[in-house]
C-alpha cells in the first residue's frame, strides 16, 4: 500500500481511520443480497463525500472499514452521514426491513474508531483476515455450554449418596 498524501488548497493530509459499526441489537442481518446492497451503498456514499475506502469487510453482525477521511470532515459528522443515509437507502431497497426495524433505525447507536497512522497495512490485513480467524476459532472451540447450576446439583447428588452410604453402614 503506497503511503500517499492527499492535498487540499493549503493542506497535505493522510488521515486514516479504522471504523467498526453494527446493526441495531447486533442482529445478524448482513447476508447475501443485503450484503451486496450494503457494500454498494457504503461505497457510493463514501464516494459522494470524497472518502476513500482502503479496506472494508461486511461481517454478519458488524462492518469493518479502513477509510481516508479528508480533514475538512470530522469523523463524527461523516459517520452520522454514512449511517443515516445508508439506513434510508437500505430501507428503500428492502421495504420488508421497515417492519423489523421500527422508526427506520437500522444501525445501532455509536461506533468504534481508531486512528491508523502509518501502519495501515497491518489494519488492512486484520480486516481482511478477521472472518477467517473467527471461523477457525469457532471450529476450535468445541466447548459445550452447560448449566451454571450443574455443580450445585452434582454436590447435592454426592451428599445424597454419602447419606445413603452412612445409613446403609448404620443398618449393618
Amino acid at each position: 500500500m503506497a503511503q500517499k498524501t492527499n492535498s487540499l488548497a493549503h493542506t497535505k493530509w493522510m488521515c486514516k481511520y479504522h471504523i467498526v459499526f453494527t446493526p441495531k441489537y447486533r442482529r445478524k442481518v448482513i447476508y447475501n443480497q443485503l450484503r451486496n446492497d450494503i457494500g454498494e451503498i457504503l461505497r457510493t456514499l463514501c464516494r459522494y463525500k470524497g472518502v476513500e475506502i482502503i479496506e472494508g469487510h461486511l461481517m454478519a453482525d458488524h462492518v469493518h472499514i479502513l477509510v481516508m477521511i479528508p480533514p475538512k470532515l470530522s469523523v463524527s459528522s461523516f459517520m452520522g452521514y454514512l449511517k443515516g443515509k445508508s439506513a434510508l437507502m437500505i430501507f428503500d431497497r428492502h421495504a420488508n426491513l421497515k417492519y423489523k426495524y421500527g422508526n427506520r433505525h437500522f444501525w445501532a447507536e455509536g461506533y468504534y474508531v481508531s486512528t491508523v497512522g502509518l501502519n495501515d497495512a497491518t489494519v488492512a490485513k486484520y480486516i481482511r483476515e478477521q472472518e477467517r480467524h473467527d471461523i477457525a476459532m469457532d471450529k476450535l472451540s468445541v466447548k459445550e455450554y452447560q448449566n451454571p447450576f450443574e455443580d450445585r446439583e452434582i454436590e447435592k447428588e454426592k451428599k445424597k449418596q454419602e447419606k445413603k452410604k452412612k445409613t446403609v453402614k448404620k443398618e449393618k
